[in-house]
């Protein structure tokens, strides 16, 4: 494997670092701080084909490949975690969602208003009773005619207000047992479905988290992604892609604090001397780095394995699990380098400590990861 960036990744990688730092820099803290949500910016996204990365160009997209997307996702979460969660729940799950098992009618329907940034896009799996025991969902869809009625509520759903479509998965058969839930597309504005309670967060407060509530809330069959009782496994498949949506995110956010603290640490004097050149410090941005070091390359490989077509359950997995716990690990040293200044919000290391938490929770824990690896490596 060629671990340089061609010529095509490192110019998508400068388009998003140059629009993140014109565009998102001198606004992380306030959207953080008021809870904003800037949905405008998302348009502007749209308009350089950051909304539909891996959408190709025959539906509007940037027909690009995985290791784009993770360049781009990384340089927006390098200044703004929240901004890059957001962007990365947009492309992988419910645009990619389509993507994958819509059928060639209703990518030409839905793909292209979401790879344009017109449309933003939700996904919902999660509930307030079932988060890693999704066969026992209580969302439910009820075939009536040529129609299904949807009825129950979707919770931590990145977009669950704002979204203009939700790609959900309902249950379709009975509580834990195989083939038990369908994916369907729902628009904004359809009757019976809304947004419900906004989540007040720790950390990514500017990507809105929140319900999508389901009251006898009709659409047509023309709306089913799939075959019925296909949801589960439809899921799973776009989890695996979107793992490496989290571990790039996660890398994203602790480059940016391991960044912030090297110059720091680089800068700040203590006993007549920069705070780098002692042991301490110096082993601290050590260790960050070779932590980072290691979880790009195993995003990479998960990446490459994306491009050839094979299966990525184990290393989307692994890069998921150890990248976000690395996320947490440099950003909390960047904390300590920082000292007194790290604990406040004049520096920029006390909002990446708040955000990286988040990536060892969404997309499946850390503890979930590790069940997924040990099936895997297990199988052999």
């Amino acid at each position: 494997m060629d671990f340089r960036p061609d010529e095509i990744t490192q110019q998508v990688a400068q388009t998003a670092r140059d629009f993140a730092r014109q565009h998102i820099l001198p606004h992380v803290m306030e959207w953080d701080e008021r809870q904003e949500f800037p949905r405008g910016l998302f348009r502007e996204m749209g308009k350089l084909g950051l909304m539909g990365v891996l959408v190709p160009e025959a539906y509007g997209g940037a027909g690009l490949g995985y290791f784009e997307y993770n360049a781009i996702i990384q340089e927006i979460a390098r200044v703004c975690g929240s901004i890059g969660l957001s962007l990365a729940a947009h492309n992988s799950l419910c645009t990619n969602h389509i993507l994958m098992f819509g059928s060639e009618a209703q990518k030409q329907q839905w793909l292209p208003a979401l790879a344009g940034g017109e449309w933003l896009g939700a996904w919902g799996l999660t509930e307030p009773g079932t988060g890693s025991d999704a066969g026992n969902m209580k969302t439910t869809a009820v075939k009536d005619g040529s129609d299904w009625i949807l009825n129950g509520t979707k919770n931590w759903i990145t977009h669950g207000k704002s979204g203009d479509l939700a790609v959900v998965i309902c249950r379709t058969g009975e509580p834990r047992t195989s083939g038990n839930a369908t994916a369907f597309v729902v628009e904004r504005g359809t009757a019976g479905f809304s947004g419900g309670k906004k989540e007040n967060k720790l950390g990514m407060r500017a990507s809105e988290t929140a319900e999508m509530i389901f009251d006898n809330c009709r659409i047509p069959d023309s709306n089913r992604l799939g075959e019925t009782g296909d949801g589960f496994r439809q899921a799973m498949a776009v989890l695996d892609g979107g793992r490496i949506s989290i571990a790039a995110l996660a890398i994203g956010i602790a480059k940016g604090a391991y960044e912030a603290a090297l110059q720091y640490a680089q800068e700040r004097q203590q006993f007549g001397q920069a705070i780098a050149t002692f042991q301490g410090i110096s082993f601290k941005l050590a260790d960050m780095a070779t932590e980072i070091a290691a979880s790009d390359l195993l995003v990479w490989q998960c990446c490459d394995r994306k491009q050839r077509h094979e299966k990525v359950t184990k290393e989307g997995a692994m890069a998921k699990y150890y990248a976000s716990e690395t996320a947490v690990k440099v950003a909390t040293e960047a904390v300590q380098v920082f000292g007194g200044y790290g604990y406040t919000k004049d520096f920029p290391v006390e909002k990446y400590y708040r955000d990286a938490k988040l990536c060892t929770i969404g997309e499946g824990t850390s503890e979930i990861q590790k069940i997924v690896i040990a099936r895997e490596v297990l199988k052999h």
